[in-house]
């Protein structure tokens, strides 16, 4: 009988299943596109039943594929944050989950008493707005949905509920929520009060890679069941710790449709530093790792450029190849002269691109290229706030699937310290099975760690 771990990605585009052996070694992924309902006005939800389906299907197909006897011996789930299910004392979940980036919630966390928006970015880390699951609750509130007596689960803290294991609100994952004051990673009275509800609304908060139970769903293949089950906590800081990012001084660059900027830290920053960084956009709250803070920036940098790449007609791997060495025979700051050619929309509360073209002599290049120099004045705008809190971190992880492209490498590491590129295709699934790993001996997490790290896929290049 050979064993097993199981990590779980539940993203925004793309839920994954990695299969991975108890030293680290990859063994097989799966994949199926999350099962969102898109809306009108940029809203988008699912049902919890076709969020738990997704992982049903995938570990089908998993088990079809992986040899006779085998057993999986711990599953970790890691994914979206800000996204979840209110589920009742019976377990019914009362509304289908919206979606992180679904606006619902604007308006009713703007109706908040002001005492409380004044303190909310100093208190819980993060910004006011409709990214907090507070913003989703005070929606549902004021949509006829009972939250008193009943319980809010991230998606990967409901997964792993649905798979057999209790109601529990992992500490990066309920960080995201604005229910926690950061001084203490306690419920914060004053949200719970705005809500109308108790500390039951989370919970039992547990950290990453904490065994919380055993899979026991009948709908699962019995290969997996009786597997130790965890929650690994918020997808960008799951996949930080995959590539051994891990440290204070480092800086984690993880470069998708949305360009993720990590810090990790030994301890919480002051009330006063959190509030600064929440007013620039800049979340400071709990890792993954227990015991460690973050500070968790991002851009939109990525979808520009896909945009970018869509107005070209690129839309496959030749031709980003083709654009990519184009860039490259071009200089990191184009040919034309200053303002010939600009690029906008990349800050986080943005995403619309704009192009400004007032010079002849444009290309598709020097248009990708247009896209990398404001992907770089966003970060560094980013980085500035930090740094202004923080020392400036001496070396760069660079990883996500932009990073392939050699434009993108050159780019950020003109701005970057000290780039080392990761290429894992999985980072946070990988991640995850980590954390499994680590639920099963969970006193040796740096054997564990340092066994998935020399076993992994992962390829670096230091630029």
């Amino acid at each position: 009988m050979t064993d097993y771990v199981v990590g779980i990605d539940m993203g925004s585009t793309s839920t994954k299943l990695l299969v991975a052996t108890v030293e680290g070694r990859q063994v097989l992924v799966v994949s199926r596109r999350s099962p969102w309902t898109n809306l009108d006005h940029g809203r988008a939800e699912m049902t919890a039943d076709e969020a738990i389906a997704v992982v049903r299907d995938l570990a089908a197909e998993a088990d079809v594929r992986l040899d006779a006897g085998y057993r999986i011996v711990a599953l970790a789930v890691s994914g979206m944050a800000e996204a979840g299910v209110l589920l009742d004392a019976e377990g019914g979940a009362l509304a289908p989950l919206m979606a992180w980036f679904d606006p619902r919630g604007a308006e009713q966390i703007l109706a908040t008493p002001a005492a409380f928006r004044a303190e909310f970015p100093g208190r819980t880390g993060l910004p006011v707005g409709p990214l907090a699951s507070i913003a989703k609750l005070l929606h549902l509130r004021d949509s006829g949905v009972p939250l008193s007596g009943n319980t809010f689960l991230n998606v990967p803290e409901y997964v792993v509920h649905a798979l057999g294991g209790p109601r529990v609100a992992e500490y990066s994952l309920a960080s995201r929520t604005g229910l926690l004051d950061q001084d203490d990673s306690t419920p914060w009275g004053a949200a719970l009060d705005v809500l109308g509800v108790d500390e039951t609304i989370l919970g039992a908060r547990v950290s990453a890679g904490e065994a919380v139970g055993v899979l026991s769903d009948e709908a699962m293949p019995a290969g997996f069941r009786g597997a130790i089950l965890t929650v690994a906590g918020h997808d960008h800081l799951v996949s930080a710790v995959a590539v051994g990012a891990t440290r204070t001084g480092q800086l984690y660059d993880s470069m998708g449709t949305a360009e993720a900027l990590v810090r990790v830290l030994d301890e919480t920053l002051s009330f006063a530093a959190r509030e600064r960084l929440a007013h620039a956009g800049i979340n400071c709250v709990r890792h993954v790792i227990p015991g460690t803070h973050v500070l968790l920036a991002g851009t939109k940098s990525g979808l520009l450029m896909r945009r970018v790449l869509q107005l070209l007609g690129i839309t496959d791997a030749t031709g980003r190849a083709r654009i990519d060495e184009a860039a490259m025979a071009l200089p990191v700051d184009g040919t034309l002269a200053d303002g010939g050619l600009e690029v906008s929309g990349a800050r986080n509360d943005d995403g619309v691109l704009k192009i400004v073209a007032q010079s002849d002599g444009l290309s598709p290049a020097e248009l990708f290229a247009a896209a990398l120099r404001h992907g770089n004045d966003m970060l560094a705008e980013c980085m500035a706030v930090m740094d202004r809190e923080v020392a400036p971190p001496t070396s760069t992880v660079l990883t996500g699937g932009w990073s392939t492209m050699a434009s993108v490498v050159r780019s950020r590491s003109a701005l970057l310290p000290d780039v080392t590129v990761s290429t894992h295709d999985e980072g946070t699934a990988y991640g995850a099975a980590l954390f499994a790993a680590f639920a099963v001996s969970p006193d040796s997490f740096a054997t564990v760690a340092e066994s998935f790290l020399s076993s992994s896929l992962v390829t670096h290049e230091r630029s």
